[in-house]
């Protein structure tokens, strides 16, 4: 593992969102042991560790889904306390889970909107509270097209009719639609075959290029190393080095994951990702 010096780097870049000393406890299990994290504007920060490293509760924790212990939430340098996936939403950060949660048998627009459906204007919403499908499609239509997922031609086509790339398309097209600060993506390209796969990780840079960072937790290490800006390496609970993609190989990031090998001491975690000290 090598590390670069730049002066450029020391500039000050508020995080998006970041996380400092989280724990989180079940039972006599701790899950994270001060578990820190920091995601910059417009990056792809990919998470990597073993099985048992805490990933998943740490993303849980961001998403909402899990309340720390101890610890404490920034976004955008403020303090927030997510009791609940909903306020995670309410505060720009949407996830799409390895699973996907979508409704197979309901169609494309009706899983993009599901759950902030759009009602018809005047009292036939309001009062009757009668779906505005026309405009959820219309919209849909729209942020398809603006991802570049023009293959999904039917919009009223029940998803369990998509291939596994399309449904992931679907999931995210939600994320994006809603998730006006951060997008955070379990495992997207599993399960799924080269070609899809490849979809997928555009999918992820088109994202980033328009401006939403991503947080990857992700075991396909090439998939990692094509996408991510930098890498966040979790063990035992918590952040044990995060480098850009640059300063690292594949090699190197297995021993870090598994205890083989130690950052050096001149490793700073906080890093500001290399393409956002050249803009």
């Amino acid at each position: 593992m090598t590390t670069t010096s730049n002066p450029a780097r020391t500039r000050q870049i508020t995080p998006i969102l970041s996380a400092r000393n989280l724990v989180k406890r079940y039972g006599h299990v701790t899950a994270l042991a001060g578990a820190d994290l920091t995601l910059y504007p417009g990056e792809v920060l990919a998470v990597i560790g073993d099985n048992g490293a805490g990933k998943s509760s740490l993303i849980k924790c961001l998403s909402g889904a899990v309340v720390p212990d101890e610890g404490e939430i920034r976004v955008k340098g403020k303090p927030e306390r997510f009791r609940t996936p909903l306020d995670a939403r309410s505060a720009g950060i949407e996830t799409v889970y390895q699973h996907l949660a979508l409704a197979p048998a309901r169609d494309i627009a009706a899983n993009v909107f599901l759950g902030r459906e759009l009602r018809k204007p005047g009292p036939l919403g309001w009062g009757l509270r009668m779906l505005d499908r026309k405009a959820m499609r219309q919209e849909t239509a729209k942020i398809l097209g603006d991802l570049g997922l023009l293959t999904i031609q039917n919009i009223g086509q029940a998803v369990e009719t998509l291939s596994g790339g399309q449904r992931q398309g679907v999931a995210v097209a939600r994320a994006a639609a809603f998730g006006s600060r951060v997008i955070i993506m379990d495992e997207p390209t599993a399960a799924l075959g080269v070609k899809e796969s490849a979809k997928v990780l555009n999918l992820i840079a088109e994202i980033r290029d328009r401006g939403i960072p991503v947080i990857l937790i992700s075991h396909d290490m090439p998939h990692v190393f094509e996408v991510a800006d930098r890498i966040h390496i979790q063990r035992l609970g918590r952040r044990i080095a995060c480098v850009q993609k640059t300063e690292i190989t594949m090699n190197d990031a297995v021993s870090l994951m598994t205890g083989a090998q130690t950052p050096p001491e001149d490793h700073d975690p906080e890093t500001i990702p290399e393409r956002l000290v050249r803009q």
